[in-house]
């Protein structure tokens, strides 16, 4: 077959219905043609979002049953709720680096639509502490949080034998939803408190527990939420 005529199988190709003999003749064809290489990873979106449709429809649906009538209002509405719940995650992370990145005393302003700027510092009342030692690495940790405009102002305190490794403070909210709070090398042999400070975008109602971690994901010590 001509190489003109194997351009029109990507398509059949990256979906997966070409037979056996036609999708070897095709991979051969992709071994001297970039531009269907190319075409060929556009179409693996596609190709997945198929795949994910076949394997959550039940298989008395018919392939080609219609949605009913009020589906796309049902879908435009859970991705308008979607988009403005990301959006105000966004803004509470934005926030959250700014006040990290000063250092110190720092005001952010944070307005939605005609609402008045609410204006915040980093020194603010305390709204809990809670300490934990985990029995099997030997890691103690102590987590103090204050509530900000733009989530929960983080103070960690840790001792850890177990160095050098590195680790982070990991957010777990009561929805499964994780966030890398801070993170920090322990030296070698030193069992000394480190402390580090850190933000998150969750309030401090949503957060169930905090997680000391190494970076390769090992659980060190288990906080639950003041």
């Amino acid at each position: 077959m001509r190489s003109l005529e194997r351009h029109g199988d990507v398509g059949a190709y990256a979906l997966g219905v070409l037979d056996e003999a036609e999708a070897f003749r095709f991979e051969d064809h992709l071994m001297e043609c970039p531009r269907c290489t190319a075409h060929v990873s556009e179409f693996r979106p596609a190709t997945r979002q198929l795949m994910l449709y076949r394997r959550s429809t039940p298989r008395t649906v018919h392939p080609f049953a219609a949605p009913g009538p009020r589906l796309l209002d049902r879908l435009l509405a859970e991705v308008t709720a979607r988009n403005r719940a990301g959006r105000r995650r966004l803004l509470y992370a934005v926030a959250a680096s700014v006040v990290l990145a000063a250092g110190g005393p720092a005001i952010v302003a944070v307005a939605a639509h005609d609402a008045p700027a609410h204006r915040i510092t980093a020194a603010g009342p305390r709204d809990g502490s809670v300490t934990a030692t985990d029995a099997d690495t030997g890691v103690w940790a102590q987590v103090t949080t204050t509530d900000r405009v733009w989530g929960t102002d983080v103070d960690v305190r840790v001792k850890d034998p177990g160095g050098p490794r590195s680790c982070r403070l990991v957010a777990v909210g009561k929805d499964g939803t994780e966030e890398t709070v801070t993170s920090w090398m322990v030296p070698p042999h030193d069992g000394a408190a480190q402390r580090m400070r850190g933000g998150a975008a969750l309030r401090s109602g949503e957060i169930g527990r905090f997680e000391v971690r190494t970076a390769d994901g090992e659980h060190l010590v288990t906080l639950k939420a003041p």
